[in-house]
């Protein structure tokens, strides 16, 4: 399991993923100046001195999907006994992530059109990158179980 390099981009990309708790996907000076981060648990920005944090439900639902999108690729690297349900599993985490990067991109917009901004290369955040260097990781795990398969078949021909 272990020693298969589809295991290696496959933590790599949860951990990735995981990143989206630590750096923001959105970076933007609200009315009065003041800095604030749009992360997948919240607004933070400083008022008086003292860190802020605004949440909504919205960003509840975001760092619920942020976690099980973060856990899937750990998930799917115990499946590697079942390498099609391995390989299924990698296209369901791929199209997840896409679709999140949608739902990002619409909350960012929203909130910032709140605020009378819009989304510019100048407000984008580390979190935006983060999506597609997993996508990118996901498809090199992929690429390795299907060599993997490949290798099987073949050992398969010889013995039969």
């Amino acid at each position: 399991m272990i020693q298969r390099i589809q295991t290696v981009y496959l933590l790599v990309a949860g951990l990735i993923i995981f990143g989206l708790f630590l750096f923001p996907y959105v970076n933007y000076s609200d009315l009065v100046g003041l800095g604030k981060n749009v992360k997948v648990t919240g607004v933070y920005g400083v008022a008086a001195g003292q860190p802020v944090h605004e949440g909504g439900f919205g960003y509840i639902l975001q760092t619920i999907v942020t976690a099980l999108l973060g856990l899937l690729p750990i998930f799917t690297i115990f499946k590697f006994k079942q390498r099609k349900v391995q390989l299924l599993l990698i296209w369901v985490e791929i199209v997840a992530i896409i679709f999140f990067a949608i739902w990002l991109y619409s909350s960012a917009s929203t909130h910032l059109a709140t605020v009378g901004q819009f989304l510019g290369a100048g407000n984008i955040g580390v979190g935006f990158f983060l999506l597609p260097i997993s996508i990118i990781f996901c498809a090199l795990a992929l690429g390795g179980v299907r060599r993997d398969e490949k290798l099987i078949r073949s050992a398969d021909r010889l013995r039969a």
